[in-house]
């Protein structure tokens, strides 16, 4: 509380929240200001870098017309210019004259340039090489005719008996500047912007553009040049450009200049168009890769003749073979023509395959290689150029021999080994089965009797040859069977009463029975039931 004069109380005054507001926004409006004039200087500085990384990333246009050396490509340039009364109106004429100096300044001392003026009729002023503008310029009247006509076909007529003349160039441009309409003379071959006389015109372009790349380049320097659209209806590739003022002749010019110096490039790299690297194995010797390492050449080459090629991420295996190969550059830039070889190094031996058994493999591995093949020169030259680089390197030649010693030495002897092992399992399990040792006693006798009894002892014996004291001859042999009271073994008695096979039956006896073959009783006694049984003279043989 402050205290006033006359000894009353008063309440502090308050701050007016109005203006208390008004300072913050002030505060978080530097705040914001700073902020974003903070983001536009850095992405200032980001497109700045961004643009001179994307200027230093390749080559210009320019770089890539220098290295083609496109000025020792000649061309053949006529420019037709409108020296009519009407030229003289807004100062077209004298526009002219100076920017015809940029346009010709960019011309090769190679190329060859005819100037011409037409107004009721055609007149040469310059015919000969580029390369002096002052002398080319200087060759052009000061002034319009201020009488003239405008015969574009008669002007038409005198560049194409230029382009015709013997040794012209692989390339030809026609440039037309006029700015009114086709109002020939009386008495001109062209009366009107249509007839026979202009479809000779026509056939005769058609005829130059088949030796040479003709274009042609129309500028109508007035709403009214109506007469500038007549070169297309004799040169099919022309381009009519239309200024916008006078003051823009000068850069339509340049584009024209600009659109012949791609064609000359067109046709440089006709023949490189499609073509890309190749790569192959540099010998064909044989390599010996037992011990798990070889080494090989690679050669890359380009098949081009002017583009320059590069590969990026290149790497290389072998095929038909579990190889790898080592020591080749990531990144590899090959000029025109050129060829570079690399060694090598092969790592990774050949399979043993299902039998790995010790064997000398022999082998014929592929040549592998993944990676991106560009040229730098794409870019500048699109879209007027497409060079259409193959993405792959191409593998040509033959394969490369390889050879190595597969397999273990042990596996074949233990192969043999196991083998053996199951054949004498098998042959054992064999003769257990179908051979068993015989035990008891073999007890034949004459089935109608007569005879005294014949007792034979068959144990420890795997087979028996029976000759009984009645005669004839036969074999016994066992063979274990299983039953379910446990294995068992039974006798097959082969028996024939006089020897010869016709008469030869068979029987099966088991333990403690008895079988009669061919009129003899054989009964198979063994041990608990031959015991006590007398033992007679028969035995076995």
């Amino acid at each position: 509380m402050i205290q006033s004069a006359g000894g009353q109380c008063t309440a502090p005054p308050r701050p007016r929240p109005a203006a208390g507001r008004i300072r913050r926004f002030a505060a978080r409006s530097r705040a914001v200001v700073a902020t974003v004039v903070a983001a536009v200087a850095l992405l200032a500085a980001w497109s700045l870098t961004g643009s001179a990384a994307s200027a230093d990333s390749g080559p210009s246009r320019d770089d890539v017309y220098r290295a083609l050396g496109l000025g020792e490509q000649p061309a053949d340039y006529v420019v037709l210019v409108d020296t009519s009364g009407s030229m003289a109106n807004g100062g077209r004429y004298d526009t002219v004259r100076s920017t015809l100096r940029p346009f010709l300044d960019s011309l090769s001392s190679r190329d060859h340039v005819a100037l011409m003026t037409f107004d009721s009729h055609p007149e040469p002023r310059y015919i000969g090489s580029a390369g002096n503008t002052d002398a080319i310029v200087s060759r052009l009247p000061s002034s319009p005719n201020p009488e003239g006509d405008t015969d574009i076909g008669a002007a038409l007529d005198s560049a194409l008996r230029e382009l015709e003349r013997p040794g012209a160039a692989e390339i030809a441009s026609v440039v037309l500047l006029t700015d009114g309409e086709h109002r020939p003379p009386a008495g001109s071959r062209y009366p009107g912007p249509a007839g026979a006389a202009w479809d000779g015109l026509k056939k005769r372009a058609e005829a130059v553009g088949k030796r040479a790349g003709l274009a042609g380049y129309a500028l109508p320097l007035g709403s009214g040049a109506t007469g500038a659209r007549l070169l297309k209806g004799v040169v099919a590739d022309t381009t009519v450009l239309r200024p916008g003022s006078i003051e823009d002749l000068g850069s339509y010019l340049r584009r024209a200049g600009d659109a012949t110096r791609a064609r000359k490039a067109r046709l440089l790299l006709a023949g490189d168009i499609g073509k890309g690297i190749t790569a192959s194995w540099t010998d064909s010797g044989r390599r010996d890769v037992t011990d798990g390492s070889g080494t090989a050449f690679v050669t890359f080459r380009s098949t081009t003749r002017h583009v320059p090629l590069s590969v990026s991420d290149l790497s290389a295996s072998v095929g038909g073979a579990s190889l790898r190969v080592g020591g080749l550059p990531s990144q590899l830039t090959l000029g025109p023509g050129e060829s570079r070889s690399y060694e090598v190094r092969l790592h990774g031996t050949l399979p043993a395959g299902p039998l790995p058994y010790r064997r000398i493999e022999d082998t014929d591995g592929e040549l592998r290689l993944s990676g991106r093949v560009t040229s730098d020169w794409e870019q500048p030259l699109a879209p007027d150029v497409r060079l259409e680089v193959p993405g792959r390197v191409r593998v040509t030649g033959a394969a490369l021999p390889l050879q190595a010693t597969v397999g273990s030495a042990v596996f074949l002897p233990a192969v043999l080994a196991g083998l053996a092992a199951a054949l004498l399992a098998a042959w054992l399990w064999w003769r257990r089965t179908h051979r068993p040792r015989l035990l008891g006693d073999l007890l034949l006798v004459p089935a109608f009797g007569g005879e005294l009894p014949d007792r034979i002892a068959l144990s420890g014996r795997r087979r028996v040859v029976l000759r009984p004291l009645a005669g004839g001859r036969g074999t016994v042999h066992g063979r274990r069977r299983r039953t379910d009271d446990g294995p068992r073994v039974e006798l097959l008695i082969r028996y024939t009463p006089d020897g010869s096979a016709d008469r030869e039956s068979r029987a099966t006896c088991r333990p403690g029975r008895q079988v009669v073959v061919n009129g003899v009783s054989f009964t198979y006694l063994l041990g608990q039931w031959a015991d006590g049984l007398p033992s007679f003279t028969g035995r076995p043989r």
